[in-house]
């Protein structure tokens, strides 16, 4: 199987004022020195507490928002390199599903409409193909094609997110990336998307990365898993070993509190994670090396982890 993406030391900084009249301002990282590769075919997931950086790591690579280090690699293409006509050709093998839906679809426009835009666009098909390839990408996602003439206030969120997938794979891209695509949606409904997202994943090779909080759900789809904290990644590997070996303090906490177990979390505005570990303040493990250095992550393919060892 070909690399689809490789993404190389990406970093995002925001500058946000402390206050309304404040002229000061503080830094935030939120994406630090991600590195990742996904495979075609495969599906890596993204999981993390909010504000870890998931999302904005997520619309970076699709370039919704600009980086501001680091390298992207699409099929082989430098992202940040490539002249906007060629970038734009490209952007049709790209493709987002968001968390609400509702917010994605225009509220003014049938689901036919919603659907056939990127056909007709890109050139896909012509008007006259348009009806039934709509219909087709309507099955595909477990509609009827009387979907096709409803609006999206006529139907439930998980109809409606089954639309705005079957919008996303109108254009066969190489990559989706799905960024909380169920945790908008009642507990009953979550199953039948992510089951939705298996069968995908077993009859096309379009690579997937599959951001959410929940560790049940990505460890439903994934194969491999990253996770992070405070816009860097801590540990990632295999689905197996990850779960199964967890080796960060913090992984450690996520599957514990998928479990329903409580956890702690202290005052994080205490220390500066800059200047060592985001994670000092709530690790239970920590150790003086913690408070006065960044550990960088390091490891096997299978399994990597910033962690300094015990001892």
């Amino acid at each position: 199987m070909g690399q689809v993406l490789s993404v190389l030391d990406l970093r995002k900084v925001y500058e946000v004022k402390r206050s309304v009249f404040s002229v000061k301002k503080d830094i935030i990282n939120a994406v630090s020195g991600v590195s990742l590769d996904l495979d075609q075919g495969k599906t890596t997931g993204i999981v993390g507490e909010s504000g870890s950086g998931k999302s904005t790591l997520a619309r970076c690579i699709l370039l919704l928002e600009r980086p501001d280090g680091g390298s992207i690699y699409f099929t082989g293409k430098d992202l940040l390199g490539l002249p906007k006509d060629e970038l734009k050709a490209l952007r049709k093998k790209m493709q987002i599903i968001f968390q609400d839906p509702y917010s994605s679809l225009n509220p003014r426009k049938k689901v036919f409409d919603a659907i056939a835009e990127p056909l007709l666009f890109h050139g896909i098909v012509g008007k006259q193909e348009a009806g039934n390839r709509v219909i087709e990408i309507l099955k595909d996602v477990g509609l009827d094609e009387s979907f096709a003439n409803k609006y999206p206030h006529e139907m439930s969120g998980g109809q409606r997110q089954r639309v705005a997938i079957g919008r996303a794979l109108t254009t066969g891209p190489a990559l989706v990336i799905a960024d909380e695509p169920v945790s908008s949606l009642d507990v009953s409904i979550q199953s039948q998307i992510v089951n939705l997202f298996l069968d995908i994943k077993e009859r096309t090779d379009i690579a997937m990365l599959f951001v959410s909080h929940d560790l049940n759900v990505v460890r439903f789809v994934s194969d491999e898993i990253v996770v992070m904290y405070k816009g860097r990644v801590v540990e990632a590997g295999t689905k197996d070993e990850v779960f199964l070996n967890p080796l960060h303090p913090y992984t450690k906490m996520l599957i514990n509190a998928a479990k329903g177990e409580f956890f702690r979390k202290d005052d994080e505005a205490a220390f500066d994670g800059d200047r060592g570990c985001a994670y000092y303040p709530r690790c239970e493990q920590r150790k003086p090396a913690c408070r006065d250095a960044v550990p960088q992550l390091t490891g096997s393919k299978e399994h990597k982890v910033a962690c300094f060892p015990e001892g």
